[in-house]
């Protein structure tokens, strides 16, 4: 009897639609498109337009990704490296440099000025200095004449030496091969061009941003079939891009891309998930404060009845299992309180919260306007999320305050500075029908007005528990008195005690102030007493912070107010 060969048998899988090379890798997490896309238009509202191209060249892919596909990324930059290599040990540069000086000076030493400009021409051809006989030929009566045609040819004797020295002192030549001024200038051009390219391979290779590669350059010195493979690469990924660009809520409206509600949501996510990753645990136990809300909320866990429990929160399943077990085939059933199983329950205060936006002229320094506007879509995304019933309203403050929607703040830009007087003492009647807000000078900070603004908003919210989160870097420098419109700076008392004056009315009303001073280059000792002045005159509070913490400290000190309410 022969031994038969062991034949493989059993269940045998079979695996569609898989490509083990396939990009992107199922295992990766996609890339985040929403946060640079966001950050963009959190520094340049709407005032420059984000194109796919800018979008792909920004979003950060995990490089391993693309390993396998295509050609080598490593193979390509050794070879723009050993390019580079031999051109530097072939040639030298010390014929060049002769060569572009001496052309330059014999050329120079042989001219005739006019007398005019014969001190300044002597001046700048001596320094080697392009600017001053530049000068020069503007300076000349006719720009036809000889000396303005030897001038030109003598200014472009001056750029070659000034290539030349540019190439000498950016590499270092161990070579023997002499080069000609042309020569030399070419030369660095394609080491300029290798050096570019090589950076954008190994950008390439950390973040596979393939689009950020010159096809075209690289097409000079890459073979065609590399090349092919890489172009092929490049698409895959711009099509992976776009894909997961509308995924996650940018669109592609005539070649610009544009937010939907969906890309705020991802961002408010992120944004929140990151401030709450910073965030160490609270400590547990019971916060003091007055216990004050529209109602209790059931939770999942249940306790055993007390007497005094409401009825109204019974876990009605579980009480009959109770009763049944207890009670066995008996019936009619018959319950027991130590049958009863109640629902915990938490109080859900409602909170009513207006955020003043400082957009005045000063929140450009470093950038603060874009930690102020990414505060506010983490604050809607925090409200939206885990508290849908509280109330929030923006506010944009600058020369006057004006209510802002939620897709509206990520446009908000700080307002351009129009008058650059040390003095301003302007006064406006805005009740003239011939007066608008655009003829106003827009730079100034009218904290008097966003707090009435705020004030007429919360006033109208059926809840004890209202507040104003008062952003700004500084000292009001604009104020009403009725129709009157006030700018005065430096900022005066005047403006002050009307400021004052609404932050009283709003206490009044039990609305509390909170006030974030941001950090100002021309931030002074001044600023921070007034934000005292402002916190103690109205028993509300202040907060120094920095502006890129700006996000974590609202939305911590709000979460931590609703604990204290809880009680």
């Amino acid at each position: 009897m022969t031994k038969r060969k062991h034949q493989p048998g059993g269940i045998i899988h079979t695996y569609q639609k898989y490509d083990p090379a396939k990009f992107p890798s199922p295992k990766t997490p996609p890339p985040d498109l929403v946060s640079p896309a966001m950050e963009h238009w959190l520094m340049y509202g709407d005032r420059m337009e984000l194109t796919p191209e800018q979008l792909a060249n920004a979003v950060k892919i995990d490089p391993s990704q693309i390993a396998g596909l295509g050609p080598s990324i490593d193979a390509l930059i050794k070879m723009l490296e050993e390019r580079k290599r031999k051109i530097l040990e072939t040639y030298e540069t010390t014929a060049a440099e002769k060569a572009a000086k001496k052309a330059y000076r014999d050329h120079g030493e042989a001219m005739q000025p006019p007398k005019r400009q014969r001190e300044r021409f002597q001046l700048g051809f001596e320094q080697e200095q392009l600017y001053d006989l530049e000068r020069v030929w503007y300076g000349l009566d006719d720009e036809r004449s000889p000396f303005a045609r030897e001038l030109v040819q003598l200014i472009e004797h001056l750029s070659r030496k000034y290539e030349v020295d540019q190439l000498v002192a950016k590499y270092t030549f161990a070579g023997r091969q002499v080069m000609t001024v042309d020569e030399a200038i070419e030369l660095k051009e394609e080491l300029e061009k290798i050096d570019e390219l090589l950076e954008q391979l190994k950008q390439a290779r950390e973040n596979a941003q393939i689009g950020i590669i010159d096809m075209e350059q690289l097409s000079e010195y890459a073979d065609p079939g590399e090349m092919e493979q890489l172009m092929k690469l490049q698409r895959q990924v711009e099509q992976y891009l776009r894909e997961q660009a509308e995924q996650q809520g940018l669109t592609n409206q005539a070649g610009h891309v544009h937010l939907t509600p969906q890309a705020y949501k991802i961002f408010q996510g992120k944004l929140l998930e990151r401030i709450f990753s910073n965030l160490q645990a609270s400590r547990s136990g019971r916060h003091q404060g007055p216990i004050e809300g529209e109602g209790a909320v059931e939770l999942q866990s249940t306790k055993d009845y007390e007497f005094g429990d409401s009825l109204t929160n019974m876990d009605i399943p579980q009480t009959l299992i109770n009763a049944m077990l207890r009670q066995g085939d008996e019936r009619p059933l018959r319950m027991r309180s130590e049958d009863i199983v109640i629902h915990k329950t938490k109080n859900n205060p409602k909170c009513a919260t207006c955020v003043i936006m400082d957009m005045s002229g000063s929140m450009r320094y470093d950038a603060q306007y874009a930690n102020v506007k990414r505060m506010a879509l983490a604050m809607q995304g925090l409200i939206r999320s885990e508290f849908p019933g509280d109330f929030l309203q923006m506010i944009e403050m600058y020369t006057f305050a004006k209510p802002v929607a939620p897709g509206e703040v990520i446009g908000l830009l700080p307002k351009p500075v129009t008058i650059h007087d040390p003095v301003v003492k302007l006064r406006a009647d805005m009740s003239k029908p011939e007066m608008s807000e655009y003829r106003i000078p827009p730079h100034f900070t009218n904290i008097q007005h966003a707090l009435q603004q705020a004030r007429l908003f919360l006033s109208s919210q059926d809840t004890p528990n209202r507040q104003i989160i008062l952003i700004t870097d500084g000292l009001p420098t604009a104020h009403f008195e009725g129709h009157e419109l006030y700018l005065l700076y430096p900022p005066h008392p005047k403006t002050e005690a009307a400021t004052m004056r609404e932050g009283k009315l709003c206490q009044q009303q039990g609305i509390t102030i909170n006030m974030f001073l941001v950090p100002s280059w021309s931030q002074s000792e001044e600023d921070i007493r007034f934000a005292y002045r402002l916190a103690e005159s109205t028993k509300g509070r202040v907060f120094f912070t920095a502006g890129n913490d700006l996000d974590r400290y609202v939305v911590w000190d709000y979460i931590n107010r609703k604990r204290e309410v809880l009680g």
